[in-house]
């Protein structure tokens, strides 16, 4: 059937949002009646998404998310897939959009100067320029930009800490970069509060330098937050960075290990991972709790309770209603 494929949207947007738990619960509805499945997050601070569904599901979508004034800006990265990327909606309201520990920051107020991805192509082999990647070390063994600058970090909280190991490169122009460039708005921000005074950030993320700009010099596979767990960026000079967790071969297959206790994302070669039925070791394919593999290495994270369909009734409900009283 014409134009019946998939599309994957990746987006946040800072903006001001008082009831979080009525947004919440009207976003919700609205995802479920479209069939919009995927992860977003509803702050105080605004919001944060993943999600997947029919071209025109999506377009419905875009179209509800931006005709709200205070999300009117939302930048969408558009991906076209052959299939949902998720099994499952979620939509948790969350005290931050991006888990850190930058919470005082608005990047609404101040943040690094954006740079669309030709403007960040054209910056980053200047010689007074330091590529800084702000993501956590499973996203970066997979793929960086060529002489990008890492951090050794488990998780973005880390990343005031690890500032400090910078303080030889204020002079320096630092270009910050994320997946989709909401880890950045905080990120850049923090720096210019701890005195970096010219910092600049990849807008949209390697998946839109990837879209707009060919993915030029990102060396490996960029990780993402869904069941494809890695994806492509660079059309032009494409290379492979990481190599098997299990054998040392080059391999950018990235997987989330079959044993739940474990649940790392490391790359294991497809030999390797049918070898160990998708565990990262001998003794996590031995597991009790190890889970069932078939080839993907992505499993659904576990939903602490979460109903997705918790109130939907009621939602409804009181949506017929206000729309017979409106007629």
């Amino acid at each position: 059937m014409e134009n019946q494929y998939y599309l994957i949207l990746l987006y946040y947007c800072y903006a001001e949002i008082q009831d979080t738990e009525a947004y919440r619960e009207e976003h919700h509805l609205f995802c479920i009646e479209n069939n919009i499945r995927g992860r977003i997050i509803i702050s105080h601070e605004g919001l944060n998404g993943t999600v997947s569904g029919l071209k025109e599901d999506c377009e419905r979508y875009m179209a509800y998310v931006k005709s709200d004034p205070r999300f009117a800006k939302t930048d969408f990265k558009v991906d076209q897939h052959d299939r949902h990327a998720f099994t499952k909606i979620h939509v948790r309201t969350k005290p931050e959009i991006v888990h850190s520990s930058l919470s005082h920051i608005n990047p609404n107020l101040k943040t690094g100067k954006h740079l669309e991805p030709l403007a960040f192509k054209a910056l980053k082999d200047q010689e007074d320029v330091v590529i800084l990647d702000v993501r956590s070390n499973y996203e970066h063994e997979l793929g960086k930009f060529k002489n990008a600058l890492t951090l050794d970090m488990e998780n973005f909280r880390e990343f005031p800490e690890k500032v400090k190991e910078l303080e030889h490169l204020k002079n320096k122009k630092i270009l910050t970069y994320c997946t989709g460039g909401i880890k950045c708005e905080k990120a850049s921000a923090y720096l210019l509060e701890q005195g970096f005074e010219d910092v600049y950030q990849l807008h949209g993320g390697i998946i839109k330098y990837g879209m707009e700009a060919g993915g030029e010099d990102f060396e490996g596979k960029c990780y993402v937050f869904d069941n494809r767990l890695a994806v492509g960026v660079n059309k032009v000079n494409p290379s492979i960075l990481s190599t098997c967790h299990v054998c040392g071969t080059k391999s950018d297959r990235m997987v989330n290990c079959a044993n739940p206790t474990c649940n790392i994302h490391v790359p294991i070669c497809e030999n390797c991972g049918w070898e160990l039925e998708g565990a990262c070791s001998d003794s996590c394919q031995s597991h009790p709790e190890k889970r069932p593999y078939d080839g993907s290495g992505y499993y659904q994270k576990n939903t602490n309770g979460y109903n997705p369909y918790k109130g939907w009734q009621r939602l409804a409900k009181n949506k017929n209603l206000n729309s017979v009283e409106n007629e």
